[in-house]
């Protein structure tokens, strides 16, 4: 019996199983694909949308440069916020400090919240596909010894074969679960390492616009 025939052999549990393996691990590739397009690129436009906006003269000036070097718009997103407030809002009516705090920090925020986005995924996938493959290999030895029954005298040879095609659903299983977990801990890394540079341009760019304090 060969692991295709596990499978179009098998009850409906197990095509389910596979199915969701399967499912899993294509969701799996797709987030870590573009996840590690997204990350290479933030990080590489959020080192250069700083470096670009420091080394202009004006406030303006750093605005207009920021779009050809900031593609995702992380860093114009701070800008934004922190130069931009509705003049008829209650944020308005708060001190300039506070203005920009907030301001500042929702921007940062979602910033993180775009940078996380699929890290939920690859966790849950990490976590559970393990013990889908194992599941399946539970029901697969199962359904295999149960077919054994009353075919008379069983021989090691007739239980190892079904017994070892069903411990294909674990190592599936395993294939599914190790890169998700490995991408979930390097992309974890490599948004926090974004973050900081970020949440340092904020506070920057917060003492940048605050008012000089009235002379005593």
């Amino acid at each position: 019996m060969s692991a295709w025939d596990l499978l179009t052999q098998g009850d409906a549990v197990s095509r389910i199983v596979a199915a969701i393996l399967l499912a899993s691990s294509v969701a799996s590739w797709v987030i870590i694909l573009w996840k590690t397009w997204l990350l290479r690129r933030a990080s590489r436009d959020v080192a250069r949308g700083i470096a670009v906006f420091w080394q202009a003269p004006t406030l303006q000036t750093a605005g207009e440069r920021l779009a050809g070097f900031d593609g995702l718009g992380l860093v114009r997103a701070l800008v934004a916020a922190a130069t931009t407030v509705p003049a008829t809002s209650l944020a308005a009516a708060a001190p300039r400090l506070g203005q920009l705090t907030r301001g500042l920090r929702h921007a940062l925020q979602a910033n993180i919240l775009r940078l996380q986005f699929g890290q939920v995924l690859l966790a849950t996938i990490g976590s559970t596909a393990p013990f889908v493959g194992l599941l399946g290999t539970v029901w697969g030895i199962h359904h295999a010894l149960g077919s054994l029954v009353g075919s008379g005298q069983v021989s090691i040879d007739q239980v190892a074969g079904p017994v070892g095609e069903a411990l294909v659903m674990t190592a599936a299983g395993l294939a599914v679960a190790i890169p998700a977990v490995v991408a979930y801990n390097v992309f974890g890394r490599w948004i926090a390492q974004i973050e900081v540079q970020l949440d340092g341009f904020a506070h920057d760019l917060r003492e940048l616009l605050l008012p000089e304090p009235a002379a005593p």
